[in-house]
């Protein structure tokens, strides 16, 4: 039900396109799932946020925060927050040189654990990044849930440096669908 209800909302509102694409992990590919143009939808991001819920209490993924990578995952992260009642922060790629020159904004104490959520994984190099911040912070942080597992090496990676990955569809159930 999640994959097809899912399936059917990237499909209309257009995430879902196919043609020559270069990814942001460099790979190149003949499809490509623009997660903005879906997490722009009120009723696509809303589904996402329900979805994402959903998994949370059937994996038994408990978190004290949310967060999302800017920009891709804030909106997710956002959504979320709304669905579940539970506080959000964001994670910058790199330090502003202006302003506090934080890589987190939000509150996030030591010990907090945090679910991390995403778009779409590939390779999951942002994803690690920004663990590898959240846990120099003193978060703790097990899980990440994404949108779309492009099945390009994510979940290994992930699995690397301990994390559990929960995508809600695999990219390969949503071409083929």
């Amino acid at each position: 039900m999640v994959m097809s209800e899912l399936s059917e909302a990237l499909k209309e509102c257009g995430a879902l396109q196919f043609g020559e694409f270069v990814l942001a992990s460099g790979a190149k590919s003949n499809y490509y799932i623009d997660i903005k143009k879906a997490s722009t939808n009120p009723a696509v991001l809303k589904l996402i946020a329900r979805l994402m819920a959903k998994k949370m209490r059937d994996e038994g993924i408990e978190a004290d925060r949310i967060a999302g990578v800017v920009l891709g995952s804030v909106p997710l992260a956002t959504a979320l927050s709304l669905e579940t009642g539970i506080p959000y922060v964001m994670i910058r790629k790199e330090k502003k040189d202006h302003g506090t020159g934080k890589l987190i904004e939000g509150d996030l104490g030591a010990g907090d654990r945090v679910l991390v959520v995403e778009d779409v994984i590939t390779t999951a190099g942002s994803s690690i990044k920004a663990i590898a911040t959240l846990r120099e912070a003193g978060a703790k942080v097990d899980y990440v849930i994404s949108v779309i597992d492009r099945e390009g090496g994510g979940a290994e990676n992930l699995a690397d440096v301990g994390i559990s990955f929960r995508p809600l569809v695999k990219a390969s159930e949503l071409v083929k669908g």
